[in-house]
Order: structure tokens, then C-alpha cells, then sequence
């Protein structure tokens, strides 16, 4: 759900399952005519055949971890663009790791840097209030950060302080706490069955602040009853100076002979 929603409110169409290639002809074959089908594999996956431009994020909160784990770096390998985000946020340290980690294992692609501005619905929600704040689960539990977007956005818009969901956590909530016991004052959105939902749910309601700050990439209102205040963090990609993505993309479109004014949409393969 986290992978597909973001497309899904953009309207694009996208074609999914197990059997690559079976998918890959059926986007060819799209009844709209798309022009571009673009592959988005996530943190953990790579194309299993040879696209046009190859594009690939790495994070320098998590310095190293684009050369420590195989489908990473494979990804990293194979690019032919790699966009360093979220540079206004992470230490000058950690981005030059990062840097270096490119220039040594893909010393060809082309480097653009990035922030991840931060917004909010509501942020007189945060400002001066006792949050709770829920981010991604798997970000905060086995990909080993120890903060996310819902924790910059409480920091940002001056949150009087981050409330420690601990003494409030009930059922699976608990034994994730347990199996990772440096979360901290954050909630992990695990959400993995029903039974995980519901501790969710009651959790994040049974604990003692004034308002949810809801840093997941899904919007967990649609699948939870939150009766608290709360408001949605939403992050977007912001490129800073040259090169930039549009220009990859223009000479992307020129190259396969398309009008940039005029492209048609595109159908998503995941």
C-alpha cells in the first residue's frame, strides 16, 4: 500500500505481480498508449531487465547503506543518474560518505543533489503541543533510522515536545518495541495484518498527548480510527542547482523523439 498510493493519487496506472516479464508486456500493450513505462522497485528491488535511464535515490541519513546491502548497490551500479536527497537536513560528513560511495563504485553517473522540503495540513497542530509522532514502519525498525519526516515536521513547525509512545503501547506494538528497542520516542506504523492494525489504533489513542503527527507515506486515516488531533506530514523533492531532473528528462525525451510539451501519461510498473 505504501508503494502504490502515491501513484495511485497522482492517476497513474500501474501494473503489478511476480511474473516481470508477463507485467512489462502488459504495460507495453497499455490500452492508453503511454509513451514511457517507468519501473519503481522501492528500497529493495531492481529491474530484472535493461531500462532506458536508470535512475537512483540515495539517503545520506543512512551514509554507507548504498554499498552495504546487495540490492542497493546494485541499483547504485547500474544508474545513470543518482540524486543525493534530503541535503538541507543530513551532516556535511554523512553526504560526503555518500558522495564518495558514488564516485568509487559509479564514478559515470550523473550527480544531482536534493532536499525534501517539509509540509503539513495543519501545523497549528504541532506548534507549542505535546505530539505523538507516527512515522514508517519499516524505516524505523530494520532500515535503522531513528527519526523521519513526521519528527523533522514536529521539529519544524515547533512542537513543545515529542511524546514517548512507551507506557501506551498494547499487543504487537509492544513485541516490536521489544525485537527493536532503539526506537525511541517515535511510533513505527506497523500495520501488517489486523491484529497489528488494531494495536495500532489503540495505542496511538490510549496515549497521553495533544495531537498525532502522521509522517507515513500512506494516509493512515483511511485504514485507522485516530480520535486525537492530527495532522499528515507530506515531504516533496526539491533539486538543488544544476543538473537537474528536468533536464534528464528533456534529453531523455529528446532522445526517443517525444515533445516535452506533449507527453502522454505514464504507465507504472512496480
Amino acid at each position: 500500500m505504501e508503494e502504490y498510493e502515491p501513484h495511485i493519487v497522482r492517476g497513474n496506472v500501474i501494473y503489478a505481480g511476480v511474473d516481470y516479464e508477463a507485467i512489462l508486456r502488459a504495460a507495453e500493450q497499455d490500452p492508453d498508449g503511454c509513451d514511457v513505462i517507468v519501473w519503481d522497485g522501492g528500497n529493495n528491488d531492481f529491474p530484472f531487465y535493461k531500462p532506458d535511464l536508470m535512475i537512483t535515490l540515495v539517503d545520506p541519513h543512512r551514509p554507507g547503506h548504498e554499498v552495504s546491502y546487495y540490492p542497493g548497490e546494485v541499483t547504485l551500479r547500474m544508474a545513470d543518474v543518482v540524486i543525493i536527497n534530503k541535503v538541507e537536513t543530513a551532516s556535511p560528513e554523512h553526504i560526503d560518505i555518500v558522495r564518495r560511495n558514488i564516485e568509487r563504485v559509479n564514478p559515470k553517473a550523473m550527480v544531482i543533489d536534493a532536499a525534501s522540503p517539509i509540509r503539513v495540513d495543519d501545523p497549528d497542530l504541532i506548534r507549542g503541543k505535546r505530539v505523538l509522532v507516527v512515522e514508517d514502519g519499516p524505516t524505523l525498525t530494520h532500515g535503522g533510522m531513528k527519526l523521519g519526516a513526521g519528527t523533522i515536521a514536529a521539529r519544524k513547525f515547533g512542537a513543545a515536545a515529542l511524546i514517548d509512545p512507551r507506557p501506551f503501547i498494547t499487543g504487537k506494538i509492544a513485541e516490536t518495541f521489544e525485537e527493536y528497542p532503539g526506537i525511541g520516542a517515535l511510533l513505527p506504523a506497523m500495520g501488517y495484518g489486523d491484529e497489528q492494525l488494531h494495536d495500532l489504533e489503540t495505542t496511538i489513542n490510549q496515549t497521553d498527548c495533544d495531537a498525532v503527527v502522521i509522517g507515513t507515506p500512506i494516509d493512515l486515516r483511511r485504514v485507522i480510527s485516530i480520535r486525537k488531533p492530527h495532522t499528515r506530514v507530506y515531504y516533496d523533492l526539491q533539486e538543488i542547482g544544476f543538473p537537474d531532473l528536468e533536464g534528464v528528462i528533456n534529453q531523455f525525451a529528446d532522445r526517443f523523439g517525444f515533445k516535452t510539451e506533449s507527453r502522454k501519461s505514464l504507465a507504472g510498473v512496480h
